[in-house]
This record gives C-alpha cells, structure tokens and sequence, in this order.
C-alpha cells in the first residue's frame, strides 16, 4: 500500500526541511503553502515536485487541497512543526506491508509536546492522540477555524510510537501564537454564545491554570509545566476577553 505525506505551510523555513527530512520515505510528499513570505517554498521544494501555493483557505480546505493531490492509497497529515521518529515510521511502514484490516478506516498516534526545549508529559499533554494516519477516500476535514476535525469513514484503532511536536520552541513564541489562535478561538466561541460575564471570564481563566497545574499533573514537569499551566490560563483568559470585547462592539454598533 502507498503512502502520502500531507503538509501544509506558511513562514515555516525554520521547521520545513526537518518535517520533511522526517517523512521522505513516503511515497509521494505534498506541501500546501498559503502564499509565504519566507524560503518555505523553496526549501519544501527540494524534498519535491508537488508543492503548491495556494491563498489561506483555512486548516480544513488547505488540508483537504493537498489530500486531494495524492494518487495513494493512505495519508499522514504532519504539521510542519512536528517530526516522525523513526520508531513511528517502522510501526507505520509494517502496518502498510501487512495490510489493515479494510473495516479501520484511519489510526490515531500518540504526540510528544515539546515546550521550550522539553518534553512535557503532564497537564494533558501526553499522550495527546491525533487522528492523522487514514484511508484517502475514509477522510475529510471540517471548515472549523482553529483545530479543524478529521471526519473519518470506518473504525479507528490507535498506534504505539508517537511523533515529536515542538510546538512552543521558546516564550516569545508561544505568546505569538497564543495571540493568533486566541482571536481564532474568541470567533469559533462567538457562533455558540451571545453573552460573556465578567464571572464567565474569570472562573474559565483560573479553573482552565488550576486543571492543567493540579488535575492534570502539570505540576511534575517542574517549572516547565508551571509555565505551560499558567499560558493555559491565560490563553482562555485572552480569548474569552476578545469574544467579549466584541460582542461589546456590536451591542455598541
């Protein structure tokens, strides 16, 4: 059975030749890149042929574009911040020669999270399943803004060796994309609500630090899981205040 490896893209010159060096024993590997301003077109494009540079059309369609592109029979959707360990790509590549059996429709493998140079395995990070291995014609994303769902065809079983995230390089980083996904989250929340209290903003803020730190062992990656906890908070502090401060703006309006 064949393979393609789906990648989608924008500013990503300084993870897209690791991703890609990641997953070249694929069968086919195809980036989608929503028109960057960086080297991610021309570093992706010497892993191969099948880069496309298309306008951001959302997680779903640009991850739906590139499936569309691959003449295999499964894909593996990998983010161009995350890496296959070679464990995952043996486990993978025996599950192809083998043959699945034809009711499973699509595998979910384990996530390692990296914040600021380490692994974090509390506060609900691991083991993080994502459903990202899947039959081509058994898949298809959602047109959600921010983490989009893999609608899947058949049953799902789960793999044992997990792929590497290194989503949070350093602070200044995960604040940045705190602030692009927080105003990504307040628009999703605004389809399903029409009224924010002050109370709904605080006890969300302070319950969401408190889960991750204590309920969800946080706590036992040291000052690492502190940290991890308290942007937790914060992120769903930012994005209740923008979904607020809009629905403010219309009241105004």
């Amino acid at each position: 059975m064949t393979i393609a490896a789906v990648v989608i893209t924008k500013d990503e010159e300084c993870n897209i030749a690791s991703c890609l060096e990641s997953v070249r024993w694929a069968d086919e590997l195809i980036v989608v890149d929503a028109e960057s301003r960086d080297r991610t077109v021309e570093l992706a494009k010497r892993y191969t042929p099948k880069v496309f540079v298309r306008p951001w059309a959302g997680y779903g369609p640009q991850k739906n574009f590139g499936i569309d592109q691959a003449g295999v029979d499964w894909i593996l959707v990998v983010d161009a911040d995350e890496r296959v360990t070679d464990e995952l790509r043996r486990e993978i590549q025996t599950l192809l020669a083998t043959g699945p059996p034809v009711e499973i429709g699509g595998y979910e493998i384990p996530r390692r999270n990296f914040f600021y140079g380490k692994w974090i395995q509390g506060g609900g990070l691991f083991p993080d399943y994502q459903l990202r291995l899947f039959r081509k014609p058994a898949g298809r994303y959602d047109d959600v803004r921010l983490h989009e769902n893999l609608r899947l065809s058949g049953r799902r079983e789960r793999l044992r060796e997990p792929f590497d995230h290194y989503s949070m390089p350093t602070v200044h980083h995960h604040l940045r994309k705190m602030m692009r996904y927080t105003t990504l989250g307040a628009d999703e929340k605004l389809k399903r609500v029409h009224h924010i209290s002050g109370w709904t903003i605080a006890t969300h803020h302070l319950g969401t630090m408190l889960k991750t730190l204590f309920v969800r062992g946080g706590y036992r990656d040291g000052v690492h899981g502190l940290v991890v906890a308290m942007f937790a908070g914060l992120h769903t502090f930012v994005k209740y205040a923008k979904a607020w401060e809009r629905l403010n703006v219309r009241r105004e309006g």
